[in-house]
């Protein structure tokens, strides 16, 4: 595969209906996680920039799909954040309606290579985060789990959480991907698999 320029970024499409999920068809790769995991904060620190990926003060409060266009290669596709306590009946319908939308109704939902799936190391595997593990188990979608804010633990701390993840996620504990936003810590092993996955495109 030609190399990524990843100073040639930008957001192509700021999605709330599927409608308006981009068709160009090139590799796809989504973040999900929980409200306040830190998505925005993960792509904008793989990407080098500050505030390419808007990083809310409102945890839960953007509903929409966001696709970066990665030097006319790649999207980066940040999904909604999920198991926001204070959204409403309606907002949360709508998250659902939406997500849901992304990979039953997009239009290159067969150039998806991988669910980049964010565990908080503190927080732990939530039960909003077991349910979107089962759904992309059952719907045969690959995904990588990413754990973040590892800055926020000691050495030890972080191993005993890296463990519990792990056993909690279903998952074998090297196929967890430690990251830190502060530090850049798991930016190039998280780059690599990413490339990886593209290669065969």
């Amino acid at each position: 595969m030609p190399k990524i320029n990843t100073q040639n970024v930008k957001l192509a499409v700021s999605a709330g209906l599927p409608s308006q999920f981009p068709k160009t068809p090139v590799p796809q790769f989504a973040f999900s996680g929980r409200s306040n995991v830190g998505k925005s904060s993960l792509v904008n620190t793989l990407l080098g920039r500050r505030k390419l990926a808007r990083v809310s003060s409102e945890p839960g409060k953007t509903i929409t799909v966001n696709f970066y266009d990665i030097d006319g290669k790649l999207f980066f596709v940040d999904l909604p954040g999920y198991g926001y306590a204070k959204r409403s009946p309606e907002e949360k319908k709508r998250w659902s309606k939406l997500t849901d939308g992304y990979f039953t109704n997009n239009p290159n939902a067969d150039l998806l290579r991988a669910v980049i799936q964010l565990i908080d190391c503190r927080a732990g595997v939530t039960a909003d985060d077991r349910m979107m593990l089962d759904y992309l188990r059952a719907a045969g979608i690959p995904f990588l789990l990413v754990v973040t804010k590892t800055d926020k633990l000691s050495k030890t701390a972080l191993a005993a959480a890296l463990d519990a993840i792990a056993a909690d996620a279903g998952a074998a504990r090297e196929t967890l991907l430690p990251f830190s936003s502060l530090t850049g810590a798991g930016k190039s092993e998280l780059w690599a698999e990413i490339l990886r996955l593209t290669e065969n495109v």
